[in-house]
């Protein structure tokens, strides 16, 4: 019985660490090669923007399972590392817990940006409204910080399995 355990175990964990890379590294090949290739492709900036709209509205379709799968088995995960509310307080309890913080933070960063800019950021490029278009898109600050945090989350991970 104890080997079908850790088997799964094994597979929640690569199912995690899987997830985390679609999600990670789809982020970052957005962020480095979709949109700066998009800028060789057409000069016709409300055209551009469509295309890369689509691009990020089939990308935002995985992400909410990519999402789920990763918040159900970071839970499974936790238990190795927390357990007890008293855990929380040493370490890698406190960096579970800064850990779940930035998780919450960025998962409200990416929505807020997908739905509030993105639908008007692709709303503006329909319309050809390339002043509104230029206006909205201070919004990559927000994806510039959705990435950072990505990274730092990334950091507290491999930082939870070091021993002390």
């Amino acid at each position: 019985m104890a080997n079908y355990v850790q088997l799964i175990e094994v597979f929640i964990l690569w199912l995690h660490l899987f997830s985390a890379t679609f999600f990670v590294g789809g982020s970052f090949f957005f962020w480095f090669v979709i949109i700066p290739v998009s800028h060789l492709l057409t000069s016709d900036e409300s055209g551009r923007t469509q295309i890369i709209g689509k691009i990020a509205k089939r990308f935002g379709k995985t992400i909410h399972l990519t999402l789920a799968i990763l918040i159900l088995t970071g839970l499974f995960n936790a238990s190795w590392y927390v357990s007890s509310a008293r855990s929380l307080l040493s370490y890698p309890g406190t960096i579970f817990l800064t850990k779940i913080v930035l998780v919450i933070v960025l998962i409200v960063l990416i929505y807020v940006h997908n739905v509030y800019f993105g639908r008007k950021i692709t709303r503006a490029a329909k319309d050809r409204n390339i002043v509104e278009l230029r206006r909205i898109r201070r919004s990559r600050l927000i994806s510039a910080a959705n990435l950072f945090l990505m990274a730092v989350i990334l950091l507290l991970a491999v930082l939870m399995q070091m021993p002390i």
